[in-house]
């Protein structure tokens, strides 16, 4: 439960992932800016989904499926060290978290700096460093290398034509004026634009199971409440990742691959991953409200 708050959290509120690098870029937030809020927001919701959530979590009957039990373990002097696995996985988050700060201290440098904070060439560079620090310098050979990225290039398809399905939805929302109209229709409810984000999103996730489309989605609904609200951009993309993680249930592929991969019943798989999932949108909706009192 711990390992995948993280997962989740990350899913939902931090870039480069693809889902917090769309709601950037349709509500002109700013990358670096919303993975530092994104991290404050994402430690305190961390802490609570987490590990203090899975000590509630009693007589929960798992049986993980037999890829989990079986196959050879790994020696010792097969592995990464600890220090090389952990800086080679955060390196996307360090390089766009330095970039920002460099550029928040010396605006002056903004021009060169913006190139390296582009989530691509971190996620390039990152790649670039892992297939040396991960492989080559392991003494594993180059085609061996590669099988990896190749596997997992069979795994993330879906994910990208999800994306792709879902940006093209958002664009017909936003050039049929649709988008416009819902915009000024929210903007006159008497409710926080913060949470009528993280509600948009909410709903959407909800009906249709998939949090990417239900961020990516909320994005182009939300944002011309964000130019006339004067909202943070930054923080509403973290309430919109909020709310797209809420209330995962049968309509959600993560809700069955949680359940099967376990060996988990209904009712457990809906008193533990929906509840944690729902617990992330709402403390993520609640500190995000908090660090806007902040910042205010």
């Amino acid at each position: 439960i711990p390992l995948l708050a993280g997962l989740s959290i990350a899913h939902g509120f931090l870039p480069p992932h693809p889902s917090p690098v769309a709601l950037v870029s349709a509500i002109h937030a700013d990358m670096g800016t919303t993975l530092l809020y994104g991290i404050v927001v994402a430690i305190p919701t961390l802490i609570i989904a987490g590990p203090v959530f899975a000590l509630s979590l009693r007589h929960v009957q798992a049986q993980p499926a037999a890829m989990f039990q079986d196959g050879r373990a790994l020696q010792d002097e097969e592995l990464p060290g600890v220090f090389n696995s952990f800086a080679t996985a955060l390196l996307p988050v360090l390089l766009l978290g330095a970039t920002t700060v460099l550029m928040m201290a010396r605006p002056d440098l903004n021009g060169s700096l913006s190139f390296l904070a582009n989530p691509l060439v971190v996620m390039l560079v990152s790649y670039l460093v892992a297939i040396w620090t991960l492989g080559l310098a392991q003494g594993r050979r180059f085609s061996a290398v590669m099988q990896g990225p190749a596997e997992a290039m069979r795994e993330i398809a879906p994910i990208l034509l999800i994306i792709a399905g879902a940006g093209a939805l958002k664009q017909v929302l936003v050039e049929s004026g649709v988008s416009a109209d819902l915009g000024a229709l929210l903007s006159s409810l008497p409710v926080p634009p913060l949470v009528l984000g993280w509600s948009v999103a909410t709903v959407i996730r909800i009906c249709l199971g998939s949090a990417t489309v239900a961020g990516v989605t909320a994005g182009g609904i939300v944002a011309p409440l964000v130019h006339s609200s004067g909202v943070d951009p930054n923080l509403m993309v973290l309430a919109i990742g909020a709310g797209s993680l809420m209330c995962s249930h049968v309509n959600d592929s993560g809700f069955w691959m949680f359940k099967e991969y376990f060996g988990l019943s209904l009712k457990d798989t809906f008193r533990s991953w929906t509840l944690m999932e729902t617990l992330v949108g709402v403390f993520g909706l609640l500190f995000v409200m908090l660090l806007s009192l902040f910042l205010q």
